[in-house]
């Protein structure tokens, strides 16, 4: 599955940045974020619940930063076990560009999802990842308004 879109936040460039690079920040925006530890600079375990259709799972994984161009671009992967229900692994490129005294984020998601939570079908699964992006980036957005 793929999925882009873009989002302008209310803040620099370089203040986007450091929010997204905060585990404290992206623990909040993640909808169904649990926990997230951060074992390096660059990697993180996290547990996740996550609702698809009929199908609830918690997820256990890693998740890496790489390519790393602060303030302007680093890509985002992961992969977790959900037990019976499967498996997800997918990463996003995220793209940061001034615009005034905005930031516009650009996003490019693939995702590719195994075990009983595929049987559930690609239009149930693309709309539950369009949600969680569209309630992450909107999470993002209301965490740096109230920081302002």
């Amino acid at each position: 599955m793929k999925l882009s879109g873009e989002q302008l936040l209310p803040c620099s460039i370089d203040k986007a940045w450091d929010f997204l690079m905060d585990p404290l920040v992206l623990q909040a925006c993640i909808p169904g974020c649990e926990a997230l530890t951060q074992n390096s600079p660059e990697t993180f375990s996290a547990v996740v619940t996550v609702k698809v259709g009929p199908v609830k799972a918690k997820f256990t994984g890693d998740v890496q930063l790489s390519d790393l161009d602060p303030p302007y671009s680093c890509r985002i992967s992961g992969k977790g076990q959900g037990g019976i229900a499967g498996f997800a692994e997918g990463g996003a490129t995220i793209v940061l560009a001034a615009d005034g005294e905005m930031t516009k984020l650009s996003y490019d998601v693939d995702t590719v999802i195994g075990g009983k939570l595929a049987q559930l079908g690609a239009r149930l699964i693309d709309s539950t990842a369009r949600k969680l992006a569209l309630d992450f980036f909107g999470k993002l957005e209301a965490t740096i308004t109230a920081s302002a």
